[in-house]
Order: C-alpha cells, then structure tokens, then sequence
C-alpha cells in the first residue's frame, strides 16, 4: 500500500526519515495477523481494511509536564523500554509514522501535579500513530493521563488511531498511567502498551473504555528488578455494535516481585468483549505473588464476552491465582431493589455503577475525573437502553 510504504514515511515532514522507512518496510514484510493467531482470537481484525486510511499526524496537547516534557529532535530521543521484536505490524507502523510525545521524570523528582496527554482523533479515513513515552528517574513520582478524544463525539466517519505507550519506571520510581478512551463509535483503535519497572518500583497502569466501534489494548508489563510491582486495572463499558479487546501480559522477570489486576467489563445490547490475560513467572523470578482477575456483565441476550485467563509458571516458590466470571445481573440484586420500589431500568443503572465502584475507586484521578467518568458510565447506560427500546 503506497500510503504506509517506506517513501510515504521517508516523505514525512519529520526527524530521522531513514529509520521510519526501515520500519515500514519492516511492517510490510510482517504477516498480516488473523483470528487463527492465538493473539489475535476472538476478534476483529479481519473486518479491518488499512487501505481505507492515510497516515497524518496526530493532533496532541500536553498539559502539567512543564520541563518534564523533552523536544523530540530525533528518534534517538525516543527509548525502546522493552527488549526484543516488535509484537506486530501495527507496533511497526507506528515506528514508522508515530507523533511521539516524550516526559522524563528526573530522579528524586514528584510531580506536583498530573501530566496529562490529550489527542484528539477524528477525520474520514485518517489514522494517527500517537506514541508517548514516560522515563521515570529512581525515586520519582508522577501520574501520567492519556486522552483519546473525539474531534466530533457524534462522528460517523471512519478513522484508525494506532497509540504506543512506553514506559519505564527505575528503582524506587512510582508512576501511575490511566489511559481514557472517549472516542466515537466509528473510530477503531489497535494500541500497545509497554512498561517496564525496575528494583522496588511501583507501576500502575489503568484504563477505561468507552469509545471506538473497535477498541484494543495490549498490555505487557514487565517487573524487571526485586521488590518491584504492577498493578492494573480497567473499566470498559460497550454498547450497541463496540467491542472492546483487552490482552494482558504480566511478566515477572525478577525475584520478590508482585503484580495484581483488576478489569471489569459490561457489555450491552448486540456489544461484545473480549479480555486474554496471562501471568508469566520466569524461572529465576521466586518468591513471585501474581493475581489476575476478570468480571463482566452481560445485560441481554444479544451481548457476548469471552474471558481467558492463563498462568505459566516456571519455579515452585509463588503465589498464583487467577479468576474470570461472565454472566448477567443477578437477578436477586435486581429484585431487591426492585421490591423497595426501584423501576427496572434504575436498578440496573445503580448494579452496574456499584459494579464498576471497585475499578473507579482505585484510578488515579482526580475526584472531579472520576465523577465525569461515573456520568459518563451512567449516561451511556440511559442512552443504550433508549437506542434499543428497552424499558
């Protein structure tokens, strides 16, 4: 495809035009992924056609870095966190056409206030390829906020947006992350999300999902030094025809290390979902305590959620557990309120925001943020069920 070739990326207006092209051609000798790939099962990826789209950039504001936010003068100003291959064409098309966004942290440094990274994503057949990459010092602290946002919430055009977080947390760093999609329903987002934490760091890496027609995140974080942890948690909510698609890797490839996660998911009317995880400890990484859970509400016949959870284990001295749940509301919740004189469509209303209470308690947010997030949750429940004529 001309638009994504190695000319196309040499031809933008950028730094370091020999490396882009070298990963568009990278990306055009990679294999096109399909459901058969385990990856890549359950979803739609086979109903994407990247020949409808042309690459631009994206359009990003950043707000509260201050002199955290560093100049991108060439891609050598852009570290790869994590060893080894890109995990798919799509990492490699953003190599190729990325706008990234650089935030260091230096060592010994709190920010005082979030770091927020807004795009605004919109346009027929345009695809963006935001990357932001976070590089926390020893014994820095930060929150970092991505937005994805709609140019036009009620937009009907089709548009792709390709993001790639990197992040890097060293000895005693604490970052949180809380990527937001608020997307319309015509834009299909593909992202990967790679974190890294070294010896006693703490990373914390949330998301919530709202937007996009289809909307993926792959998640591998990787604790890297002793006494180092991760945590992850994620709301999704999707309605009408959405699917939303999470797949997580919490990889322990230290001794003494933790990872917990916590994603919740509801999906409505003829939505559907999907969340793969796996916990993977190395043979060197004893001592490990690793937890991974997943549970979703399905609200009608016509919605659908797959949960897949997965342990690889490769030393005896941890602690493991993983669990998964895919099932409607339960039906004695709803009569108890129900029999207090609660309609039907108010009940469930307050079930799926005590539901989601668990995952909106633990964002890193400010107060103000999570009650627009909670709105937002309420509000998309009244409109799906008015769009489907439920009562």
């Amino acid at each position: 495809m001309q638009e994504f070739s190695a000319s196309a990326a040499r031809a933008l207006d950028a730094p370091a035009p020999d490396e882009r092209a070298a990963a568009a051609e990278r990306a055009a000798a990679a294999a096109w992924p399909t459901t058969a790939d385990e990856m890549w099962r359950y979803s739609r990826i086979d109903d994407l056609d990247l020949a409808a789209f042309t690459p631009a950039a994206s359009v990003t504001r950043v707000t509260g870095a201050g002199d955290a936010l560093l100049p991108v003068g060439d891609l050598a100003a852009v570290p790869t966190v994590v060893d080894g291959a890109s995990p798919d064409v799509f990492a490699e098309l953003n190599a190729a056409f990325m706008t990234p966004v650089v935030i260091r942290i230096p060592a010994g440094h709190t920010a005082a206030e979030p770091i927020v990274v807004t795009h605004e994503v919109g346009g027929a057949g345009v695809a963006v390829f935001p990357r932001l990459v976070v590089d926390a010092g020893a014994d820095s602290e930060a929150t970092v906020i991505e937005r994805f946002v709609a140019a036009d919430p009620d937009g009907r055009d089709a548009t792709l947006v390709v993001p790639v977080l990197q992040l890097r947390a060293g000895p005693a760093a604490r970052i949180q992350y809380l990527g937001v999609n608020e997307l319309d329903e015509a834009t299909w987002q593909i992202g990967h999300q790679q974190a890294v934490g070294d010896q006693d760091s703490t990373v914390t890496l949330a998301t919530v999902a709202l937007g996009g027609a289809y909307a993926r995140v792959r998640t591998d974080a990787r604790v890297a030094g002793p006494g180092g942890s991760t945590r992850q948690v994620a709301l999704y909510f999707a309605g009408g025809d959405q699917m939303h698609d999470f797949r997580t890797i919490q990889d322990h490839d230290a001794p003494h290390t933790t990872s917990d996660l916590l994603f919740k998911g509801v999906v409505q009317d003829r939505s559907r979902s999907v969340y793969t995880g796996l916990i993977k400890i190395r043979p060197h990484a004893r001592g490990t305590a690793a937890f991974q859970t997943n549970r979703n509400l399905t609200l009608g016949a016509g919605a659908w959620a797959e949960s897949v959870p997965n342990l690889e284990i490769e030393t005896n001295d941890v602690r493991c557990s993983h669990a998964s749940t895919v099932g409607p509301i339960d039906p004695e919740q709803r009569f108890y309120l129900e029999s207090r004189g609660i309609p039907t469509q108010i009940a469930e209303r307050l079930i799926v925001l005590g539901f989601f209470d668990e995952v909106l308690e633990q964002l890193p947010a400010s107060p103000e943020l999570a009650a627009s997030l909670r709105a937002r949750v309420s509000a998309k429940l009244d409109l799906d069920r008015t769009l489907t004529g439920v009562a």
